[in-house]
């Protein structure tokens, strides 16, 4: 049995989530807020949603993109944001940027639609991590996966999902330890490839399970 370098320890977060002064009314005012809001704010509504609706995995990956078809009815412009892949990104800076390109790049091609009034306005909301370390750690793959098996929802978002941004690298906590403390690069490579847009929380803990179930045999 193998034994890591340094154990997994497991972790769990809660989000408190307030409504900031912030909002537009159109597209183009959008596209200004996105400039300016917090980085709360644009975790909040791309990360944070990812979790609060996981369970949704035909609905757009952000609520920028949910608002702009069903406030404003611009589809393209919908299917560009809900296109943006927060796995690409290992900084809210690098993700605000593209979020704020699309949305001002589609302003100067349809400058009328971009002064037309929303159904309803865009509420910019923030969300703060508190995170709680668990009783829980694992020394090897089968400690791993016995950990595993009890995390809920919030554990397996904080270290499948937002780690990604604490961590600034394309990867998660999961496939970080496996390839760096128990040396399985291959199952590191293969849990990272799972993906969070076509899967539930549930079900990405459970393909994760028996990546590691075959390992073990």
């Amino acid at each position: 049995m193998k034994t890591a370098v340094e154990p997994f320890r497991f972790f769990t977060a809660s989000y408190v989530t307030r409504i900031s002064a912030q909002k537009a009314a159109n597209l183009r005012e959008l596209g200004e807020a996105l400039e300016h809001c917090s980085d709360n704010s644009i975790f909040h509504h791309t990360y944070q949603t990812l979790e609060m609706h996981h369970f949704l995995t035909g609905r757009f990956s952000n609520d920028f993109a949910q608002w702009v078809l069903a406030a404003t009815n611009r589809a393209e412009l919908a299917e560009q944001l809900g296109g943006i892949d927060i796995r690409d990104y290992v900084s809210l800076a690098e993700l605000r940027a593209d979020l704020t390109r699309a949305v001002k790049d589609y302003c100067e091609a349809h400058p009328s639609d971009s002064k037309l009034t929303a159904l309803e306005a865009f509420h910019f909301c923030e969300s703060i991590e508190v995170t709680v370390p668990l009783e829980r750690e694992a020394w090897t793959l089968e400690a791993f996966r016995e950990g595993l098996k009890s995390l809920g929802h919030a554990s397996i978002y904080y270290h499948f999902i937002s780690s990604r941004l604490r961590l600034h690298l394309r990867t998660n906590d999961f496939s970080l330890w496996l390839a760096d403390s128990l040396e399985l690069p291959d199952l590191a490579r293969r849990a990272n490839r799972i993906d969070i847009y076509t899967n539930t929380l549930d079900t990405a803990k459970a393909t994760l399970l028996a990546l590691v179930e075959e390992q073990l045999i």
